[in-house]
């Protein structure tokens, strides 16, 4: 738990050797969010089984979700994030550190989801477990996990059954508050980003030939194109493309306004939304955008994101080639 006299929070990025210095204090708490499309055939469970940063505890953001929707990992309510919390360690007052096994793919996702109930202490690992390989003298974990790798799943899970084996949402020790700012759903993005009056913009981390609805999404039943009017930054376009960590402050930036959006927000330029295919790598534009204003603010998420908007009969207008 950090007291008052603990370092100010890291609440962007931190790099591997920021990571090595400080993993022993006690108020560092190191999740590993790792998850991955089928079509890169990992198992990120059995790799975080086989290997991991010392300490580190299996956080599933796919698998702490929303049970109830048909929508792949949506953003749970906050009790259940609660336990998920309380299963792996993780209070209010902690530095929370996350990472993947990709290098940067799913762990921004964590760091939203992180910052979405309101904890600011949270950083992303620069690069992943591939910058921390890569570190001279920086120690791998293989030995069993001391926390289980299903906890944190199961326990929001557990939330939502009220199985009190699993989850306790009436005593949880962690506190989590929905910051709903930082959350979208359809019916905002039709009201705030659709139109020619739209007050905000919305820009996917899709790759471009599927915003531009020239390639097929990889989901059945979801058309292909855009939101009318969005922009596109994908993702990959913030980050090294060999190391896979994230550009420059001011890269990130000239990304965004060649895109057409101004995540500094100066002037009359709209407010900046970010969206993809399921949630998921739009948060790597909400950390980018967080880097490129250096004050650690996320770009709200569209949380549903094209596999919401796209889907037949969604009633959703849709642009593309």
């Amino acid at each position: 738990m950090a007291s008052s006299s603990s370092p100010s929070p890291e609440t962007t990025v931190v790099s591997a050797q920021w990571l090595k210095a400080n993993i022993e204090r006690p108020d560092v708490v190191v999740l590993d969010c790792s998850w991955y499309l089928p079509a890169m055939e990992r198992d990120p469970r059995a790799e975080h089984e086989a290997k991991r940063v010392p300490g580190a505890r299996f956080f599933d953001v796919d698998r702490v979700s929303d049970p109830s929707s048909p929508l792949p990992h949506m953003l749970p309510d906050a009790g259940a994030f609660a336990a998920a919390c309380d299963a792996v360690g993780v209070a209010n007052g902690d530095q929370v550190v996350v990472y993947d096994g990709a290098g940067l793919f799913s762990a921004a996702r964590g760091w939203w989801m992180f910052k979405a109930f309101g904890h600011d202490a949270v950083a992303l690992l620069d690069g992943g477990m591939r910058a921390w390989e890569k570190l001279d003298g920086a120690p791998v974990e293989t030995t069993p996990p001391a926390v289980p790798i299903a906890a944190a799943a199961d326990a929001c899970a557990g939330w939502y059954t009220n199985d009190a084996s699993n989850a306790m949402s009436s005593s949880s020790s962690y506190r989590a508050t929905l910051r709903p700012e930082l959350v979208l759903g359809k019916d905002d993005v039709l009201a705030r980003c659709v139109g020619a009056d739209a007050a905000e913009t919305l820009v996917d981390a899709r790759p471009k030939p599927r915003w531009a609805g020239e390639a097929p999404e990889p989901r059945a039943g979801i058309r292909s194109g855009r939101v009318p009017g969005s922009a596109c930054v994908p993702f990959f376009d913030v980050l090294d493309a060999e190391d896979r960590t994230f550009k420059s402050a001011d890269e990130i930036r000239d990304i965004f306004a060649a895109a057409g959006a101004d995540v500094r927000y100066h002037g009359t330029k709209k407010k900046v939304v970010a969206s993809c295919g399921t949630g998921v790598t739009a948060c790597v534009l909400s950390l980018g955008a967080a880097i490129a204003r250096g004050d650690g603010t996320p770009l709200p998420v569209y949380d549903g994101s094209w596999t919401e908007w796209g889907a037949e009969g969604s009633g959703c207008p849709v642009d593309g080639k």
